[in-house]
């Protein structure tokens, strides 16, 4: 297993630390998947299943339901459009995805992102269905959007 699938692993276990935890609706999901493809670990927000799948140990158990919002999230200091719920996290050696529905219409959201991300150092291009780029790091970085007059659901995929 490389380094970044145990950062992985290590940034799941931190996850559950610092989030919210309930039973009530649905939870955030959040997957960890090594270079190869296989996943090292996961968490189902609806039912708070969690797997883990590490070289020497694997194992399920159930914890209470993840429930992370736009304060538990950053990326350069900026935080979701307030309000926004995170859906699922999905980590790879490549990248992470990041899926999340938000209360406002899309264009008041890439807004909110392009104005934020720019101050934080992204270099970024408005799309018609959100933004593409790169961070202050270089890294890939595209924003998505799809939503009606009052909601909105996006998807942030950094690197890979």
């Amino acid at each position: 297993m490389t380094n970044r699938a145990w950062m992985g692993s290590i940034s799941l276990a931190a996850a559950m630390l610092v989030t919210a935890c309930d039973r009530s609706g649905d939870g955030t999901s959040i997957t960890i998947n090594a270079d190869d493809g296989n996943t090292v670990g996961a968490i189902d927000g609806r039912s708070g299943d969690v797997k883990i799948a590490l070289p020497g140990f694997s194992g399920q158990f159930k914890m209470p339901k993840l429930d992370m919002d736009a304060g538990n999230f950053q990326l350069n200091g900026v935080h979701l459009y307030p309000g926004s719920k995170i859906e699922a996290v999905d980590m790879n050696d490549g990248g992470m995805r990041i899926r999340f529905s938000s209360p406002a219409p899309a264009a008041a959201v890439r807004d909110y992102f392009r104005e934020r991300l720019a101050k934080a150092g992204y270099a970024l291009k408005a799309e018609p269905e959100g933004l593409s780029g790169r961070t202050n790091d270089n890294t890939s970085f595209r924003l998505n959007l799809e939503g009606g007059a009052e909601r909105t659901k996006g998807t942030i995929l950094l690197g890979g």
